[in-house]
């Protein structure tokens, strides 16, 4: 199979993740944009309505290190697999995590934790632009050398963590089990 062939399929497989993820999430009852009638390019209130229903948000660098860490994952666990067949790989698990966190039961498990008490879901635009953070990971992860990725990884999550009090790190904490100390950090951030 020459390389353009291979990256025709794989264009076209990502392509058919991400019709199947935009229709799943619409029949599902997401909203395709925010139904403030406005689409804005950043949301950086983290107590907005409009937050996961715009193109980009504080949760973006947490699907950025999806990538970083998929790719790390799958050239672990597949290295003779081509590269474009792991990202492949990695849209179809990024696809069923954006489908799986609307989900009525990963929503309300979500309304738990200190900051998204309000959280109704991603729009469509938001999710399918969470899969364009999650590739642009990956392809960070594939070009940069290991050291400068986990620095990267680093930066996003500290960064994060820092000016809202939340990061992948913490949602996968909170979503497993309720931390007091962290609820009550995270809680601070609505008064400062």
């Amino acid at each position: 199979m020459t390389a353009r062939i291979a990256t025709l399929i794989a264009a076209l497989t990502i392509l058919g993740i991400m019709t199947v993820q935009a229709v799943t999430l619409h029949l599902m009852g997401r909203v395709w944009t925010c139904s403030c009638g406005t689409v804005r390019f950043w949301v950086g209130d983290i107590w907005s309505p409009e937050l996961s229903q715009q193109m980009f948000d504080w949760y973006t660098p947490s699907h950025i290190v999806h990538g970083i860490l998929f790719y790390g994952v799958l050239h672990l666990l597949l290295p003779r697999t081509p590269v474009l067949a792991r990202l492949a790989i990695a849209a179809g698990i990024e696809g069923a995590w954006e489908i799986a966190e609307n989900s009525p039961w990963v929503i309300e498990a979500y309304r738990k934790q200190a900051l998204a008490a309000g959280y109704t879901g991603d729009s469509v635009l938001n999710s399918l632009l969470d899969m364009v953070a999650m590739m642009t990971g990956f392809a960070v992860a594939r070009l940069l050398p290991w050291k400068a990725t986990v620095a990267l990884v680093l930066v996003l999550e500290i960064g994060a963590a820092l000016v809202v009090r939340d990061n992948l790190t913490l949602n996968i904490l909170n979503f497993i089990h309720r931390f007091p100390a962290i609820e009550a950090w995270q809680k601070g951030a609505q008064q400062g």
